[in-house]
């Protein structure tokens, strides 16, 4: 993850949702059937998932999702829409979130890709992550086979078990587009002359790079550590919470010092810097805000929540 986004949020986005979002409901959710069709297809990228939870009207307060899913005969009839969905009209399944008529709990289906009543709409004029498909789907009365239904599923908890997973590598990935802001930042100020000396040879751009290669090892050992603790069965959504709250935001301040030591060369296509700090803007929304990963670590440290 580190990699693809030192390349592009979008290219880290797209392995994110694959993996995390896709892969690791059906193998925690899914039965023996649903695993050995789906995933194989899906781990050599020959079959594409995405992953819907947020809604047009609802994105940090998922649980008052509007899509439902009434039992019928057949299966489920499931109705309603998704906003923002990463891969959304180039997948081949969507794992899509809905409330249950019978018991109101959220719970997981497999949404295939030409279902009748299944549709979707690519969000175009953005000005980040332009190179991520984002898209809405909608379903108007479509009926989805009781094969298809994620059995294991059950409460917000489930695709909010699935966030984690994503968010994890997030933490990782803001680091990578950190290190090529400052990559970039580095090489630029040993070739730009001003005042006959390179931008590198000044004190004030000096201290700028230091203190992103700083913030950057710092991040770096952030994300580490989260997967010590993630390989010993240890890690919880409140650390993911740190992490990614974290290390996108310096993420993203990495991007706007390396944009200013660039100066208006900063903003064109010939360097990333612009095309990183418009896609970290994304990132710093997207999968928790800020602002909702700052008050999980904040009920955590008190036990207070402010949500309420």
């Amino acid at each position: 993850m580190q990699e693809l986004e030192a390349g592009d949020s979008g290219i880290r986005s797209f392995a994110s949702v694959q993996g995390a979002l896709c892969m690791y409901p059906i193998f925690q959710f899914g039965s023996e059937e649903q695993k050995r069709k789906w995933l194989p297809e899906m781990a050599a990228g020959k079959v594409i998932g995405c992953f819907g939870l947020t809604e047009p009207n609802f994105g940090s307060n998922p649980s008052g999702m509007l899509t439902r899913a009434k039992r019928n005969r057949d299966g489920w009839v499931l109705n309603g829409s998704k906003a923002w969905i990463t891969n959304g009209s180039m997948a081949h399944i969507a794992i899509v979130w809905a409330k249950t008529d019978e018991d109101d709990l959220i719970r997981g289906f497999i949404v295939e890709k030409g279902t009748k009543g299944f549709s979707t709409r690519e969000t175009h004029h953005k000005l980040s992550l332009r190179a991520s498909d984002t898209s809405q789907l909608f379903f108007e009365e479509c009926l989805i086979p009781e094969e298809n239904i994620l059995g294991g599923s059950g409460g917000l908890k489930s695709p909010l078990m699935c966030l984690t997973q994503a968010r994890y590598g997030i933490a990782w990935g803001a680091v990578g587009a950190a290190m090529s802001c400052l990559d970039v930042a580095i090489k630029y100020s040993k070739e730009r002359i001003q005042f006959g000396r390179p931008l590198a040879g000044f004190q004030l751009t000096q201290k700028k790079l230091a203190e992103m290669a700083t913030e950057i090892s710092k991040a770096q050992l952030l994300s580490l550590h989260l997967g010590r603790l993630k390989d010993a069965g240890k890690l919880k959504p409140v650390h993911v919470s740190m992490g990614k709250m974290n290390n996108v935001s310096i993420a993203l301040q990495c991007a706007r010092t390396s944009r200013g030591i660039l100066g208006a060369n900063g903003i064109t296509g010939e360097y990333p810097v612009m095309r990183h700090m418009c896609n970290l803007e994304s990132v710093y929304t997207y999968e928790g805000t800020h602002e909702i990963h700052t008050l999980v670590i904040g009920q955590h440290l008190t036990g207070e929540s402010a949500f309420e």
